[in-house]
C-alpha cells in the first residue's frame, strides 16, 4: 500500500509524505477499502490543527461515519490530554492554553472530513471462523497472556504484529521471533506510520524545532494508535476468515472521572476501552458481519495479568518487553529499566515474587528499582500502584504501600468491562483460568468495589 499525504504549513508551503504498508500475503480487491480507511486513521490526530482533511478517494457511508466519530473523540482526547491536563515538553510555551480557552467548543475538531464521494456499504469477506482469534500482538504482557490462554483452551490463535518502523518494533522483536519460530499462524504487516507522525511534528507550528532530541515518557501529539493497526491488519482477518479480533486491554478503574471542565475524554486510551470495541462492532455489522472485537483481560488489573503470565506461562513471559526505550545488546533486546512502563512491570514482578532479570532486566536495574520508584513518574491507577507496592513490601522492604483488595479480583462492571461481550464459546474457559489467580469477584457500589458472586 502506498498513500501520498500532503499538508500545507502556515506559510502556504506544501510538504508530502508517502505512507507505506507491506504485506506477507496477497491482498484481494475488496481489501482496498480497508486500506483506504487505514491510511486515513493517522490523520485523525490532527483534527484540531487544520480546517480540512481531504481524502482523494470515495469511501463508504459506514467508513465515513466511523472516521467522523473517531475524529471527534481523538480531538477531544488530544485537547485535554496533550494541551491541557499535563505540561507537554514538545509544545512551545507561547502556545500554552489559558484555562479560559478550555471549552467544549474548542475541544471539537476544527477539521472537516471531505472525501471525493460516497459509495454503498458493500460486504468485505463475510465468511468467518468463530473459533479463530487474531491477537494484536506487541510483546507486552496483555497480548502474550491473551495468546497463551486462547491457545490453551483450544482456539485457533493468530499472533498478528504491526512493525511500525520505529523504536516500538524493538519492544515486539523477542515475542515476534518466538512466535515466528513456534506458531505457523504468526503474521506481520510493515508500515512507516511512526515516521509519518514525526513528519507531521516537523511541520506543526506549536511544536519545538528540536522535538526529535527531546525524550519524554509520552507521545508529543498523537493518541489512540490502535485503530491504525486494526485497519492495517483487517485484510489479514478477511483473507484468513478470522472471526475474533482481540486487543490486550486490561482493567481501568471507572471511578476516575472522564470529564474535564465538562468535556468527556478517555485519558488518551479510548482505543483500549470497551467503547472502542462496541463502536467497531457497529462498523463490522455493516462491512464485515460476524466479526467480534473484545478483550480477554479487561476485568483484571495489570498486576493479575503479570501474575498469570509469569506463573502459568513462564516460558512465554521471558519474551515480554514493556519499555519506552528498549535497546539492543549482544543481539538481545534489553529494557531500559527506568521509564514508567519498566517501573510498572518491575513493580508487578516484585509484587508477584518474580525476579526481574527473568524478563531481561539487568541486575543493577533490579537493585535500583526501589529508589527509582520512590522518585515518582509511574503512571498507574492509584489503587493498583498502592496495592502492588503493599504486596511487594514482603520482598522489597524499602517499599511501602496500602492494601486495596479489589485489585486482585475480577471486576464486574457492565459499562467498562462487560463479561457478556466475551463470546460464550470462550468465556467459561477463560474465567476458569483467571479465577485460579484472583480472589473472587467485585462490583462497584457507592464508589467502592465490594465482593460479589460469580456471574
Amino acid at each position: 500500500m502506498r498513500t501520498q499525504i500532503s499538508c500545507e504549513d502556515m506559510t502556504g508551503k506544501r510538504h508530502s509524505f508517502a505512507l507505506l504498508a507491506r504485506y506477507e500475503e496477497p491482498l484481494a480487491p475488496e481489501h482496498f477499502a480497508l486500506l483506504r480507511v487505514a491510511s486515513a486513521m493517522p490523520l485523525l490526530n490532527y483534527g484540531l490543527f487544520t480546517r480540512e482533511i481531504r481524502l482523494k478517494y470515495p469511501i463508504s457511508v459506514a467508513d465515513a461515519s466511523l472516521l467522523n466519530d473517531l475524529l471527534e473523540i481523538f480531538s477531544k482526547d488530544i485537547f485535554i490530554n496533550k494541551l491541557v491536563r499535563r505540561k507537554n515538553p514538545y509544545i512551545l510555551p507561547e502556545f500554552a492554553l489559558p484555562e479560559s480557552d478550555v471549552t467544549e467548543e474548542n475541544a471539537k475538531p476544527l477539521a472537516k472530513m471531505v472525501p471525493d464521494g460516497f459509495v454503498k456499504d458493500s460486504l468485505i469477506s463475510p465468511e468467518r471462523n468463530e473459533n479463530a482469534c487474531g491477537v494484536l500482538s506487541s510483546g507486552g504482557k496483555e497480548s502474550l497472556l491473551t495468546y497463551a490462554m486462547l491457545k490453551e483452551i483450544g482456539a485457533e490463535v493468530h499472533p498478528l504484529y504491526v512493525n511500525e518502523s520505529g523504536g516500538h518494533w524493538r519492544t515486539a522483536l523477542p515475542a515476534y521471533r518466538h512466535h515466528r519460530q513456534t506458531e505457523l499462524n504468526t503474521a506481520r504487516v510493515w508500515t512507516n506510520v511512526d515516521r509519518f507522525y514525526t513528519f507531521m511534528l516537523d511541520h506543526m507550528r506549536i511544536i519545538r524545532a528540536g522535538h526529535r532530541k527531546i525524550w519524554a515518557d509520552t507521545y508529543p501529539i498523537r493518541l489512540c494508535i490502535f485503530p491504525v493497526y486494526v485497519f492495517l491488519l483487517l485484510p489479514v482477518f478477511a483473507s484468513r476468515k478470522i472471526g475474533n479480533l482481540l486487543i490486550g486491554s486490561e482493567f481501568d478503574d471507572p471511578r476516575l472521572s472522564p470529564f474535564y471542565k465538562g468535556i468527556k475524554h478517555y485519558y488518551g486510551v479510548y482505543d483500549q476501552t470497551q467503547d472502542f470495541d462496541l463502536r467497531m462492532e457497529q462498523w463490522y455489522r455493516k462491512r464485515m458481519p460476524g466479526m467480534r472485537q473484545w478483550s480477554a483481560v479487561r476485568p483484571v488489573s495489570g498486576l493479575i495479568v503479570e501474575r498469570i503470565l509469569t506463573k502459568r506461562y513462564p516460558g512465554l513471559a521471558r519474551f515480554q518487553r514493556s519499555c519506552h526505550s528498549c535497546h539492543i545488546e549482544k543481539g538481545g533486546v534489553v529494557p531500559c529499566g527506568e521509564c514508567s512502563k519498566c517501573l510498572g512491570v518491575m513493580l508487578f514482578l516484585r509484587a508477584n515474587n518474580i525476579d526481574p532479570t527473568s524478563m531481561g532486566y539487568k541486575r543493577e536495574d533490579a537493585a535500583a528499582f526501589p529508589a527509582r520508584l520512590a522518585k515518582g513518574g509511574l503512571r498507574l491507577d492509584e489503587d493498583e500502584r498502592e496495592h502492588a507496592t503493599f504486596l511487594a513490601f514482603k520482598f522489597e522492604p524499602a517499599l511501602k504501600g496500602t492494601e486495596h483488595a479489589h485489585v486482585e479480583t475480577i471486576h464486574l462492571h457492565k459499562s467498562t468491562g462487560d463479561l457478556a461481550l466475551v463470546p460464550p464459546r470462550f468465556r467459561g474457559a477463560l474465567l476458569n483460568i483467571i479465577s485460579e489467580y484472583t480472589k473472587g469477584f467485585t462490583v462497584l457500589e457507592k464508589d467502592q468495589w465490594v465482593p460479589s458472586k460469580a456471574p
